[in-house]
């Protein structure tokens, strides 16, 4: 990897997605494991729920790498549609993990 390539976005916005899509598909692998070995279904969710969000925001990290390089409205609307939408995933993926707290600790 030369020096110019250091600065390039593109590339570091790329990497920063692949470690967020590395996380997705570890988080869903170790629950697989745990269903297997456990049977425990809720601490399974609660592991993808908690995979996703640290995804989201690696991919909320290259997303905004991205936005260094937005030229034309086009581009603009779609990077805000993305975060849109990354935003709401989210949410309700902190709020699918509040939910299996619940579960997993009653009163």
């Amino acid at each position: 990897m030369s020096l110019i390539n250091l600065f390039n976005f593109s590339l570091w916005a790329a990497l920063i997605e692949f470690a967020g899509a590395l996380i997705v598909v570890g988080a869903i692998l170790l629950a697989l494991l745990i269903i297997v070995r456990t049977g425990d279904t809720e601490k399974a969710r609660y592991l993808v729920a908690s995979g996703v969000i640290t995804a989201l925001s690696f991919k909320l990290a290259s997303a905004l790498l991205k936005t260094l390089q937005l030229h034309t409205w086009q581009q603009i609307l779609l990077f805000t549609a993305i975060l849109v939408l990354r935003t709401a995933l989210k949410r309700f993926f902190m709020w699918e993990q509040a939910q299996l707290r619940r579960v997993q600790k009653p009163d």
